[in-house]
C-alpha cells in the first residue's frame, strides 16, 4: 500500500496536473505526501564561492531567491492540500541542478512512490528533466502524469505492458496497490511470440495474478519497433484505460541519463498516466 508519496512539484512549468493529482491519490489512500519544490540557482554562482566572502554572500542571495521560487510554488499545493485534508509537508530547496537531482533521488529512495508531471518535449528546464532522474534513483515506482492531465487520479482500467523482463516485472510489483483496487486490468503484449518467453508468456502471468485473487484479460497486439508506443496508445484509448505499468528502460553512461526508445517515445507522447520502475 502507498502510505508515504513524494510529489516533485515544478516551478519552471505549470503544476496543476502534478498538484491535482498527487492530492486526489492521498486522499483516496489515505495517503501522507512530502512536496517538493525546487528554485535553481544557476551553476555559474556556484562557481564564484571560491572567490571569498563577498562572492559567496552573493550565491546564499540566490540561493536565498530560489527557495522564495519553491515556497511560492508550494503555496498552491498547500491551499489545496488544506482544502482536501490530507496529510502532507511542504520542502521547498533552493540548490544548482545536480545538487538538486542528487537531493531528490535520495528523497525517493525512503518512499512509497514518486509522482511527477511528464517531459514536455522540446522545453529546456531543468524542472523538465527531474521526472526522468527520479525514474534512474529512486529505486521505486515513479507515476507520470501527463502534464494534460485534469481532474483526480483514478486507476480501475489499468493496462499491463507485458514483455517478460526485469523491469517489466519490478513495474508489476509495484503497481500491486493499484492493480488490487482496479475493476479491469489488461495484459498488453507487442509480438509476444517473437518478443516474450514462453515461461514468463501472458497467460503464465495471468495465473500468477489469478492466485492473488486478480482476474486479468490478455491482449496480444502486433507492431514494427517504431509503431509499439503509438500501438499501445491507441489501445489505451479504445480501451478507456486509466493507468499503463510499464517497465521504464534506460542505462547510464558517465553520469549521462539514456532512456530506451520506447520509454522515452512513451514519456514525450503519453496521454495518460503510466507508473514506470527502473
Amino acid at each position: 500500500m502507498y502510505k508515504d508519496i513524494l510529489v516533485h512539484v515544478p516551478t519552471e512549468r505549470p503544476m496543476r496536473a502534478v498538484v491535482e493529482g498527487s492530492i486526489s491519490l492521498a486522499a483516496s489512500l489515505n495517503a501522507h505526501v512530502d512536496a517538493v519544490a525546487i528554485g535553481y540557482v544557476a551553476s555559474s554562482a556556484a562557481c564564484v564561492m571560491e572567490g571569498g566572502a563577498a562572492v559567496a554572500a552573493v550565491f546564499e542571495m540566490e540561493r536565498e531567491r530560489a527557495v522564495e521560487r519553491a515556497e511560492a510554488a508550494l503555496a498552491v499545493f498547500k491551499s489545496e492540500a488544506a482544502n482536501a485534508d490530507i496529510s502532507y509537508t511542504c520542502y521547498p530547496l533552493g540548490a544548482i541542478p545536480v545538487d538538486a537531482a542528487g537531493s531528490l533521488g535520495e528523497m525517493a529512495r525512503l518512499h512509497d512512490l514518486s509522482v511527477v508531471l511528464q517531459p514536455e518535449p522540446g522545453q529546456v528546464s531543468f524542472d523538465n528533466d527531474v521526472p526522468r532522474e527520479i525514474l534512474f534513483q529512486a529505486g521505486g515506482p515513479v507515476l507520470f502524469l501527463p502534464y494534460t492531465f485534469r481532474g483526480s487520479f483514478k486507476a480501475k482500467r489499468i493496462g499491463i505492458c507485458w514483455d517478460g523482463s526485469r523491469v517489466a516485472a519490478r513495474a508489476l510489483r509495484d503497481a500491486a496497490t493499484f492493480l488490487s483496487r482496479a475493476e479491469d486490468i489488461a495484459i498488453i503484449t507487442i509480438n509476444e511470440a517473437d518478443t516474450v518467453s514462453g515461461d514468463v508468456s501472458a497467460n503464465h502471468l495471468a495465473k500468477h495474478l489469478g492466485r492473488r485473487g486478480l482476474s486479468t484479460r490478455p491482449i496480444s497486439l502486433s507492431a514494427t519497433r517504431a509503431d509499439i508506443q503509438p500501438t499501445i496508445l491507441s489501445l489505451a484509448a479504445d480501451e478507456n484505460l486509466d493507468l499503463l505499468v510499464m517497465g521504464g528502460y534506460g542505462h547510464s553512461r558517465l553520469q549521462e541519463r539514456f532512456l530506451g526508445g520506447v520509454t522515452r517515445a512513451m514519456l514525450d507522447a503519453m496521454t495518460i498516466p503510466a507508473l514506470m520502475s527502473h
